[in-house]
């Protein structure tokens, strides 16, 4: 029995080294054929632990199992990040990323299962480690004491590579070499980073211009970002319909729309980047550049405006605690979840119903004789994982928010997205953008005039569970205002009528909206 245990042991501790070697760093790689190959990197790490002298074998490969360890640990990482934000994992830049993935489930699902997630976490750290280093050090012990059966294996597994290779069809695999010299390059290039943003935010050919904005004198200016509102959901039913409808909705109430295509610096996430990033006109896509951003005295739409004396807003219904960098933007007034005057329940993650927000913006600054305003507002309804979502309902309704209590979708708990068919989260997702875009395209019916300018756009893709493999990081971006005035300064941008961006609509990288802005708008240019 000890010797079948032995031998057991023996075999699982083999299965799980050839696993991490082999497995992809990409879910969608998981196939049989990926793992009928020869790791190289384990031919070597055989070879090496076989020739060590005995007395610095164990040593040697307790070090090579916790490397192994931490190595699977990076790829589950790398595995993960792609599933939710299109790359790999980034050894220098994204750690701080950690931090806003637990607030996500203590905000989702609340402060007890973000506790167990955080403590799961470890425990699954350590015991990987922990596992990969006892694989290492059995596999050793075996192959020394039998180094000539071991020896005369690793030639012949080298022979039957060499021997049976077959352009095209793989026969060995040295995907852990691979990925490790990938995360060297990107570990390298991200130490760079900060010099190279530097250099790129010493560049701002509209800080101190005179004349800013002043083709816009008068009117009021929206900004309202749908959260995860991506290109790829264009063709989903709800939103196509809700499209097709809202334009003929604002054609016939007077208004005329320009949308394009921007290039978001994330997918999937990171929702704060992207919006720092359009109204900054700075890339911003990693965490290091976006806390070196607000540090900085960047010129921002919103604090462009506040100078051309227009009143700044921040609409934020996502913060729910003090916010520091909100003070970078420089807004006269930033309106957090608390003070949005809500009593109602919460949808998921989001605090406010996108309605409502939007209700609440308008009470507070839009409503009688005002100061000309511009307004930076994210809507978070369309946030992950996009189940419960609200009915929309007549805008008289509203109220302080009591009216949602009565849906019953305000007491289901949210699902996560994982685990469930694609299908129905794809159903979901279409859902809840078709009603975050009702909200705004119901808003210009009711609320607007010849005074408001309107831009709405998506800050990033969904997770590639909605969009699939390969997609792009494109998201639309309109514009909507019954000037004509407004409308015919943007024509050189050549972006495409109505508010729905067909195929072959303009992109551009999503920094380069605040300059295409400022130039439009502000005379002289620079």
């Amino acid at each position: 029995m000890k010797m079948l245990l032995r031998r057991t042991a023996t075999v699982l501790a083999g299965l799980f080294v050839l696993f991490v070697l082999i497995a992809p760093s990409d879910l969608e790689k998981f196939t049989f054929e990926a793992f009928l190959r020869v790791p190289l990197e384990g031919l070597i790490g055989v070879l090496v632990l076989v020739l060590l002298p005995d007395r610095i074998r164990k040593p040697f490969a307790i070090a090579g199992g916790v490397a192994l360890g931490l190595f699977t640990v990076v790829k589950i990482m790398d595995i993960g990040f792609d599933m939710v934000l299109y790359r790999p994992f980034d050894l220098v830049l994204d750690w701080p990323l950690l931090a806003p993935a637990v607030d996500f489930v203590d905000v989702t699902f609340g402060r007890a299962a973000s506790v167990l997630a955080v403590l799961a976490a470890v425990a699954l750290v350590v015991g990987i480690v922990a596992l990969a280093s006892l694989s290492v050090l059995r596999l050793s012990s075996v192959a020394a004491r039998r180094r000539p059966v071991a020896i005369r294996a690793v030639a012949l597994a080298v022979v039957a590579c060499v021997s049976l290779a077959v352009p095209g069809v793989p026969v060995y695999s040295d995907a852990a070499a691979t990925s490790l010299v990938d995360h060297a390059r990107r570990f390298q290039a991200g130490l760079k980073d900060q010099e190279a943003f530097a250099a790129e935010a010493s560049v701002d050919a509209y800080r101190g211009q005179p004349g800013l904005l002043s083709s816009l004198q008068g009117k009021d200016v929206v900004i309202t970002f749908v959260e995860s509102y991506g290109k790829s959901a264009l063709d989903l039913p709800d939103v196509s319909a809700k499209l097709a409808q809202g334009n003929q909705r604002l054609k016939a109430a007077g208004y005329t729309a320009k949308s394009a295509l921007l290039t978001s610096p994330t997918a999937g996430g990171g929702s704060w980047m992207a919006q720092a990033t359009l109204l900054s006109g700075l890339w911003i896509d990693n965490q290091q550049r976006y806390r070196n951003l607000v540090a900085s005295d960047r010129l921002t739409l919103p604090r462009a405006f506040r100078e051309a004396s227009w009143r700044s807003v921040g609409v934020v219904p996502g913060i729910t605690q003090a916010w520091p960098e909100g003070d970078f933007f420089h807004y006269d007034e930033i309106y957090q979840a608390q003070d949005l005057g809500y009593t109602g329940p919460r949808f998921g993650y989001a605090t406010t119903p996108d309605q409502f927000t939007l209700e609440a913006f308008q009470r507070a600054e839009r409503s009688g004789e005002h100061k000309p305003v511009m307004a930076a507002i994210p809507m978070v309804s369309s946030h992950a994982p996009w189940s419960p979502t609200p009915d929309f309902v007549d805008w008289s309704a509203l109220g302080d928010g009591s009216i949602y209590r009565t849906m019953p979708a305000s007491n289901d708990p949210p699902e996560s997205i994982f685990g469930r068919d694609p299908a129905a989260v794809r159903a979901d997702y279409g859902h809840s953008i078709s009603y975050s875009l009702e909200s705004v395209i119901s808003y210009v019916e009711r609320y607007g005039d010849e005074n408001l300018v309107l831009v709405f756009l998506g800050d990033h893709q969904p997770a590639q569970m909605v969009t699939g493999e390969g997609a792009s990081r494109d998201v639309p971006i309109t514009i909507v205002a019954k000037d004509p005035a407004v409308l015919s300064r943007v024509e050189a941008w050549k972006w495409d009528d109505g508010i729905r961006p067909s195929g072959s609509a303009p992109v551009s990288r999503m920094s380069d909206f605040r300059d295409q802005f400022l130039a439009t708008f502000s005379s002289p240019r620079p």
